[in-house]
């Protein structure tokens, strides 16, 4: 199968109180098209940094990310942006949500981003799929925790990306609120054939992936199908 993201040979180091820490050693990872693969590790590990340098949200201190064919490193910030404006979702612990915006308007804001005509439509035809076709203009403060990872589902979902990012996506709702977004996730992105990375602590999660790394002292462990 075609790869669609690689990672090589990837480091990270920060500067904490005029010392260097080492996020990440050498970590080496490949998803093709339509796979989904899972990065597991305890709180700390490097996780959420290391889906952030794949998706182009934070770089590398050494190594390469190849996302759609395009050298990440070689990309200004701009550039970065406008290849993952119709190619790629994301899905936040925290939904990351507009306050201002209704969940209407929050799903409709990528499409609107990408010029599409008809946002709205298609904006409400999501929020329906994943259950609040009754919450349209509903804001983020009036909805429960499990509807606003809903609407960032449906955010996520929207343009048809090829890759989703998710980091946590469960960590900030009770455990039936959790299945029920986790359904929903897989759900779609069977239903649209989308790469899955998804960052994540719960060993039972991870395993309904094709495959799992294991992150721990910096160093990728995997894969594991």
């Amino acid at each position: 199968m075609t790869s669609i993201l690689s990672a090589s040979a990837l480091g990270k180091q920060v500067s904490y109180h005029g010392e260097t820490l080492t996020i990440l050693r050498e970590a080496t990872l490949s998803v093709a098209q339509g796979e989904s693969i899972a990065i597991v590790g305890a709180s700390g590990s490097g996780k959420s940094s290391l889906l952030a340098i794949l998706a182009g949200l934070d770089q590398a201190s050494s190594g390469d990310v190849c996302l759609f064919g395009q050298h990440l490193s070689r990309l200004d910030e701009d550039a970065r942006a406008a290849l993952r404006r119709a190619r790629v979702g994301f899905v936040f612990q925290n939904f990351q949500l507009l306050p201002q915006l209704s969940a209407l308007e929050n799903v409709m804001l990528p499409l609107e981003l990408c010029g599409h005509k008809d946002a709205e439509a298609q904006a409400a035809q999501r929020l329906e799929r994943v259950g609040l076709g009754h919450r349209l203009r509903h804001y983020p403060r009036h909805l429960s925790g499990g509807e606003q990872q809903r609407v960032a589902l449906a955010r996520a979902f929207v343009t048809n990306p090829e890759i989703l990012f998710a980091d946590e996506p469960t960590g900030s709702l009770d455990p039936a609120s959790g299945e029920q977004v986790i359904e929903l996730l897989f759900r779609m992105n069977a239903e649209q054939g989308t790469a899955l990375v998804l960052v994540t602590h719960d060993t039972d999660l991870a395993a309904r992936c094709d495959a799992i790394y294991r992150l721990h002292d910096g160093r990728l462990q995997g894969a594991l199908g």
